[in-house]
């Protein structure tokens, strides 16, 4: 009998992804299932699961360490490019003082799923961007969204979880057709009723094939998913990063910060928007 916290895989799939059951409906004998590595969640009926051995979950979890190195190898080294472009630039600024520092922007990164929290301020401290986590459920967020805005006045706003579409072949405009992206939609509103420009407060939001025009209009600087896709787990950190690291005088290049996605714009979309990167001087001593 499955149970919640079991892992699986769905048959019907082709045992493409790996899921953690959170939820069983025994009279209807169906799962509620999320996703281990992509913002998803769906349902599934217990005859249509298969449970996912030792050896099959370490093969995974490889897989899903290579590609998070791969994506960090990326982002740093797209950095250390950049930097090497700019550093004339901030020579010629700081010339007669050359003890600057940096402050790249801070966000602000509310979760609906507690483990993905974790993983994406980890790679908030191995980026060097200062982040602040919290933990809230989809339905919620846009009740406590004012009150976190004024408590932590961030740069940078990101508002995921998990989503996905409800019933497949139903009118995919139908904002009520997906799980969570309604609740996205009134957090990023309420997001705008707090700072309204786009390059004071930049916010990122949406999760696994979550209604992206609906988001953007709602407010959002990006959002997922323009063709309804899975989105990765650390999709809005390397969204977040490549704003977090462009100065506040340059317009961020919308492809370019897609493309720091694993999933490109399939994925994730956007508006152009500002950096939240600045220098500063003198360094402190203490």
């Amino acid at each position: 009998m499955w149970k919640p916290g079991d892992i699986v895989t769905r048959k019907s799939y082709g045992h493409d992804l790996c899921f953690v059951i959170v939820e069983v409906d025994e009279p209807s004998a169906t799962a509620i299932l999320k996703g281990l590595d992509i913002r998803l969640m769906a349902d599934a009926p217990f005859d249509d699961l298969d449970a996912v051995s030792e050896e099959e979950m370490k093969r995974f979890e490889a897989n899903r360490n290579r590609v998070e190195s791969e994506c960090l190898r990326l982002v740093q080294s797209r950095r250390a490019m950049e930097w090497e472009k700019r550093a004339l630039r901030r020579e010629a600024r700081f010339e007669s003082n050359p003890d600057f520092f940096e402050r790249p922007g801070r966000v602000l990164h509310l979760d609906g799923d507690g483990t993905y929290l974790q993983k994406c301020l980890h790679m908030y401290r191995e980026l060097g961007i200062r982040a602040i986590g919290q933990h809230v459920p989809e339905s919620q967020m846009p009740n406590v969204i004012a009150g976190l805005l004024e408590k932590y006045a961030p740069d940078i706003l990101i508002i995921t979880g998990h989503d996905g579409v409800i019933k497949k072949g139903k009118d995919w405009s139908d904002l009520y057709n997906y799980r969570n992206s309604c609740h996205f939609v009134k957090a990023v509103e309420g997001a705008r009723r707090c700072v309204r420009s786009m390059d004071d407060l930049i916010v990122i939001a949406g999760a696994c094939q979550s209604h992206f025009e609906a988001i953007l209009e709602a407010g959002a600087n990006f959002a997922s998913s323009p063709q309804r896709i899975m989105i990765h787990a650390l999709d809005p950190v390397f969204i977040a990063e490549k704003i977090a690291y462009t100065p506040i005088n340059e317009t961020v290049n919308v492809y370019d910060v897609v493309r720091s996605t694993y999933t490109g714009t399939d994925g994730i979309g956007g508006l152009e928007s500002r950096g939240k990167y600045r220098l500063g001087l003198p360094k402190s001593l203490y």
